[in-house]
């Protein structure tokens, strides 16, 4: 079992991490949308870009959470999350989106929304957005738009996510 080692993105993995979307996805739209979060700084916010490390240092995941918005208030989107396709299945992603939630839990932020897997994300803490009373402003199945709060104590706003505009939605 490999030991990953998930830390935030530096200004010298910005190539890794570019590459390691650029393996894990079909297309670079993924690469280029986070290219453009990275020049947006209403929705970038530092530190909550991880990379995940196989013990050679080798950048091989990768989770990024940025500004998003429900109702007007300020929510974190978590997207693209991403794994070198040799590393993938392997933990790689799951160290490197559990450091991303470590540090946005660090820095204050509560609400974290998701689109992806249902039989993935739940293992995180992530449960259908709509149980929040949060939707997505695009069709979408019900059980893949999830959301988590990561402070049960603090209130979730609801209402409709509004993505950063990279995202183009």
């Amino acid at each position: 079992m490999t030991t990953w080692t998930a830390r935030p993105e530096t200004a010298a993995d910005v190539p890794a991490v570019r590459d390691i979307l650029l393996a894990a996805f079909p297309t670079p739209a993924e690469a280029d949308i986070v290219d453009a979060l990275r020049a947006d700084p209403r929705a970038w916010i530092d530190g909550l870009s991880v990379v995940s490390a196989a013990p050679d240092s080798t950048p091989v995941g990768y989770a990024l959470l940025t500004r998003c918005h429900v109702d007007g208030q300020p929510a974190l989107a978590l997207a693209p999350c991403a794994v070198r396709p040799s590393a993938q299945r392997a933990g790689a992603g799951s160290a490197a989106i559990r450091a991303a939630l470590a540090a946005a839990r660090a820095t204050g932020e509560n609400l974290v929304l998701v689109l992806g897997h249902p039989d993935y994300y739940p293992r995180f803490g992530f449960t259908p957005a709509s149980r929040f009373g949060i939707r997505a402003p695009f069709d979408v199945p019900d059980e893949a738009m999830m959301a988590m709060a990561l402070d049960g104590t603090r209130p979730v706003p609801t209402g409709t996510i509004r993505y950063p505009a990279a995202f183009g939605v």
